[in-house]
C-alpha cells in the first residue's frame, strides 16, 4: 500500500472518530440537541439536566486528535493532484489549511460552550453567555465550510473533466456530492460521514 493510500485510509478513520465526537456533544441523556434550542432555555436546561461534564471535554480532546489524523488524507489528495495540475493542487492545499485551522478551533469552541453551559448551572444567564460567544466565533465555522466547499469543487471539476487518472464517475466520490445527498436526512456528523466515504472510496480507486 502506497503512502498516499495509507494517508487516505487514516483520513477516513479520522472522520469516523470526529463524527463520534459530534455525537458525544449532540446526544445527551435528555435527547438530541438541536440549534433551535439555543433560543429556549427551558428546553436546553431539560436536555442537559443529566449530561456529564466529561462529555464535552472528551469530544474536544478526541476531536482535535481525530481532525489531525483527517488532515493526512487531505494532504495526500493535494500531493496526488500535483502530478495533474500544480495550480489545482495549490488551491486544494490552501483550502486544506482553511478547513483545518479554523475547523479545529470551531470544534474546541463547540465543546467549550457546552461545558460552560452545564458547569454554570444551565441558567438563562448561562444560555445568553454561550449564545453570545457562539455568535462571535461563528466565523471559524464559516471559514471551515468555505474551505471544504472550494476543495470539493476543485476536486470535482478535475475528476469530472477527466483531467486526472480517475474515471469520470469517481466525481461522485466527492465530499460535496455525498454531503448534498445525505443533508436532507439531518444525520448527526453528515460532513464527517461524507468525508469518510470520500477518502475511503478514493483510497480504493487510487
Amino acid at each position: 500500500m502506497t503512502a498516499i493510500k495509507i494517508c487516505l485510509l487514516l483520513g477516513a478513520i479520522g472522520h469516523v472518530l470526529c463524527r463520534h465526537c459530534d455525537c458525544i456533544i449532540t446526544y445527551t441523556p435528555g435527547g438530541r440537541f438541536d440549534f433551535g434550542m439555543l433560543q429556549d432555555n427551558t428546553k436546553m436546561a431539560a436536555l442537559f439536566e443529566n449530561a456529564p461534564l466529561k462529555n464535552p471535554l472528551v469530544s474536544i480532546l478526541l476531536g482535535v486528535a481525530s481532525m489531525t489524523v483527517e488532515l493526512l488524507g487531505y494532504l495526500a489528495l493535494c500531493s496526488w493532484m500535483q502530478q495533474f495540475s500544480p495550480v489545482a493542487a495549490r488551491i486544494m492545499l490552501v483550502c486544506t489549511v482553511v478547513m483545518f485551522v479554523p475547523g479545529v478551533v470551531h470544534h474546541v469552541f463547540c465543546g467549550t460552550v457546552e461545558w460552560f453551559y452545564i458547569r454554570l448551572g444551565r441558567t438563562e444567564e448561562a444560555r445568553q453567555v454561550i449564545l453570545e460567544f457562539f455568535k462571535k466565533t461563528m466565523s471559524t465555522m464559516l471559514a471551515c465550510f468555505v474551505g471544504f466547499l472550494v476543495f470539493s469543487v476543485v476536486l470535482l471539476v478535475m475528476v469530472a473533466m477527466g483531467l486526472t487518472a480517475l474515471p469520470r464517475w469517481a466525481c461522485l466520490l466527492n465530499l460535496l456530492v455525498l454531503f448534498a445527498v445525505m443533508a436532507p436526512f439531518r444525520i448527526v456528523g453528515t460532513l464527517n460521514i461524507a468525508g469518510a466515504l470520500m477518502l475511503a472510496g478514493l483510497c480504493i480507486l487510487l
